[in-house]
């Protein structure tokens, strides 16, 4: 597990997490935004998926963190790539009036992924 280095996590904390087979490694001294990139992922996937959904098993935990990792990289807009999937270059622009849309769902119903039908 990677952790900072505040004053809320005790020695007790990491000797609770060693005997459970846990390694515990801390980030570098003055820099608060290390984690940033792994926070940001881990927070939209909780707020997205997690919250939201009942998970029954690992198998089934799996099968959704799959299908939500293959939706963030292939479909979701990402402000910093000017709204463009990171793994799929930028669309072209369409008339809307010559297409249909197409809903399909993803893991339950949670989340709607849209494109055009021609």
């Amino acid at each position: 597990m990677i952790r900072d280095r505040g004053s809320n996590f005790a020695a007790a904390f990491d000797a609770v997490l060693a005997g459970a087979g846990i390694r515990t490694v801390l980030c570098n001294v003055r820099t608060p935004r290390m984690n940033a990139f792994a926070e940001r992922w881990i927070g939209g996937c909780r707020r997205e998926l997690l919250d939201r959904t009942l998970i029954w098993d690992q198998a089934h935990l799996r099968q959704i963190m799959h299908q939500y990792e293959t939706h963030h990289n292939q479909h979701r807009p990402h402000w910093s790539l000017d709204s463009a999937a990171p793994l799929k270059p930028l669309p072209e622009l369409a008339d809307l009036e010559r297409y249909r849309v197409r809903r399909d769902t993803r893991p339950g119903g949670l989340i709607n992924e849209y494109r055009l039908v021609a």
